[in-house]
């Protein structure tokens, strides 16, 4: 069976492939993204798709895989770059990528919070111009008996605020649809979104993309947080107003800001929140571990393989 994978996967994953004597890998291999004319003459005929999260997977691409699409596996735990309806009417069955990646996007996402907090890109700045200043120069705000928000406290949330006790932090409050019974393990306190807002010193979003949190953290939100409050992004760039938070940062609405997702990704190098000192954006790397992106790749061809031959899948979508 024929198999079309999206960008170079990680040995891990192309050696189950290969082993398995069920499909013929076609691999996109360059370091730049496929493109969309490349992906619609890949995709011709195809079996299986192995995707990652920029690989938009719409009608168009469908359509040119063809009637013979049992599967699509991506090396995400998010799924909002599926067009989930038609997949659904086709029949087509779909793998993804949750558990494995949560540690490493939680130490990112603690890396990014203390990277907006005590303004280390900056720093880095300042020690190669060589300047230095009094007292106050390049101070920013410690987690030790601060109050943190969690905006969705799944997987990865939990993760974080289990990695965040250790600091000291004194209040660790979360909210979402409903309260979480593993908060108590973390004396985690169910709040909502507004009170959220105005009592945290740090605010760490990482609830998934749904029509509900789309542009939920805006002005209304922003204008809720204190002056001196650092926000963090780690769910999907969407969730956030970007020209909202870009006047809450130019302002002094808020203190500073980590973003580890943006809209589009990649981020256009002239957009004007790069051009602050106070908001500090990756490039969507929370997952970026060598060991996790192995695991993920091992795990995104056991979830291809299952579908190729209508058996179990480790992680199946339920949809």
């Amino acid at each position: 069976m024929k198999v079309f994978v999206t960008e170079r996967l990680p040995e891990e994953g192309l050696r189950i492939l290969t082993a398995s004597g069920v499909c013929e890998v076609t691999m996109w291999d360059s370091d730049s993204n496929v493109t969309k004319a490349e992906l619609l003459k890949g995709l011709d005929g195809v079996d299986g798709i192995i995707c990652l999260l920029g690989d938009k997977i719409d009608p168009a691409v469908l359509d040119a895989a063809g009637p013979n699409l049992k599967v699509i596996s991506t090396m995400s735990v998010g799924v909002d770059h599926l067009d989930l309806v038609e997949i659904k009417k086709r029949g087509i069955r779909v793998g993804h990528t949750p558990d494995v990646l949560t540690g490493a996007t939680a130490e990112l996402a603690i890396a990014l919070l203390l990277a907006a907090a005590r303004r280390i890109p900056e720093g880095v700045e300042m020690v190669k111009r060589g300047e230095r200043g009094g007292v106050l120069w390049m101070c920013g705000y410690g987690l030790s008996d601060s109050t943190v928000g969690i905006v969705g406290l799944g997987r990865i949330g939990f993760a974080i605020a289990q990695r965040l006790v250790p600091f000291g932090v004194k209040r660790l409050l979360y909210s979402g649809r409903t309260a979480k019974p593993q908060a108590a393990e973390v004396n985690g306190e169910f709040v909502p979104l507004d009170t959220l807002a105005s009592e945290s010193d740090f605010v760490v979003v990482t609830c998934p993309l749904t029509p509900e949190t789309r542009g939920m953290c805006d002005e209304a939100f922003f204008s809720k947080m204190k002056p001196t409050a650092v926000f963090v992004n780690v769910s999907r760039g969407a969730v956030v107003n970007q020209e909202d938070l870009y006047e809450a940062l130019s302002g002094g609405e808020i203190a500073a800001a980590g973003l580890d997702v943006t809209t589009p990704e990649p981020f256009p190098t002239n957009h004007p929140l790069l051009s602050l000192t106070n908001c500090v954006v990756l490039p969507h790397i929370g997952s970026a571990t060598y060991s996790t992106r192995g695991t993920m790749a091992a795990l995104a061809a056991q979830n291809l393989l299952g579908g190729l031959q209508g058996a179990d899948m480790p992680c199946e979508l339920a949809f």
